[in-house]
């Protein structure tokens, strides 16, 4: 993976751990790989935490939290015996299973989920009017002989608009 990626990793792992005790809980982790573009389903991250994580610095024996029922984990508590859902993981836990997802990654379908956020209405085509909205969303102040200019330039066949096809070219360079 990149430099870029790796400050992605670390940045979705530091903005999750929101107790700050450099660990995050499954509920963290479903979070941060959501930031990541992985929208996993529960069994996958079970299976990631059983494998990768380890016991919370304080594990719920049962019922909600409070002082009463948090206690230390001991030696008759060992990770096997836990639920996934009640493991944690580290950082360099979290940084080695979003490499491997990034980098499994097949940039057709990232090309084609960035297509999905100009094409909303699943017209197969990104026109002149989703241009307008992403400037808008965006913040960018483009002018409007700008984004003609851009459907022009990128619209090979004369349709109005570009579409999945022209874009994963544009993109795949």
């Amino acid at each position: 993976i990149t430099d870029e990626q790796r400050e992605e990793i670390n940045e979705a792992f530091g903005l999750f751990d929101l107790d700050k005790d450099q660990r995050i809980d499954y509920h963290e982790f479903k979070v941060a790989l959501k930031a990541l573009g992985f929208d996993l389903p529960k069994p996958q991250i079970l299976d990631f935490l059983s494998i990768h994580g380890i016991p919370s610095l304080t594990t719920e024996l049962a019922g909600p939290p409070s002082a009463n029922n948090r206690q230390p984990l001991t030696q008759q508590q060992p990770k096997d015996q836990l639920p996934p859902g009640r493991l944690t993981l580290t950082l360099q836990s979290f940084q080695t299973i979003a490499a491997k997802l990034i980098s499994e990654r097949d940039p057709r379908d990232e090309i084609l989920r960035a297509f999905a956020l100009f094409d909303t209405e699943d017209k197969g085509i990104i026109s002149l009017e989703d241009l307008r909205r992403v400037a808008r969303e965006l913040g960018e102040g483009l002018e409007e002989e700008e984004l003609i200019a851009m459907i022009d330039e990128f619209d090979l066949e004369g349709k109005g608009g570009v579409g999945r096809e022209e874009f994963v070219n544009i993109c795949m360079g």
